[in-house]
């Protein structure tokens, strides 16, 4: 008489290798999880610089009130509702200039992104505080 079922050993044998694919994909699922969180808060810096443009025609100048004071940020997290993954401030303000940052956040991963602190200047210099072609 013959049994249905799986033995011991087969069913060991499966879970090994679905434990080895797990191995291979996570690493690569969470890259680009990580990625895609980078290229929104590139979105958000970008959107924040045509803001600070804007402003500037307006006002004629970068800083707030009197031309001593930072403005305010329509938004300052990236994404905008939910967990954060970034903090946008203004780093350097000036009546004639302004740098946007992008800081990661502790939580969500982001802090190990081999790109660290994203920046843009009022004359769209991009920069990456860690290594690699970030904004690329």
């Amino acid at each position: 008489m013959k049994q249905k079922g799986f033995t011991l050993i087969e069913l060991m044998i499966t879970v090994a290798i679905l434990g080895i694919l797990i191995a291979i994909a996570y690493p690569a699922y969470t890259d680009y999880v990580r990625e895609g969180r980078r290229a929104e808060a590139m979105g958000d810096l970008l959107e924040l610089s045509q803001w600070m443009e804007r402003q500037f025609t307006v006002d004629g100048r970068y800083t707030a009130d009197s031309g001593t004071t930072k403005r305010t940020l329509p938004f300052t997290t990236s994404p905008r509702s939910g967990t954060a993954y970034y903090n946008l401030t203004i780093s350097a303000n000036t009546t004639s200039s302004f740098t946007l940052q992008a800081a990661p956040t502790t939580n969500g991963g982001q802090n190990s992104d081999e790109c660290g602190t994203l920046t843009i200047t009022n004359v769209g210099v991009k920069t990456a505080s860690g290594s690699g072609d970030c904004w690329d």
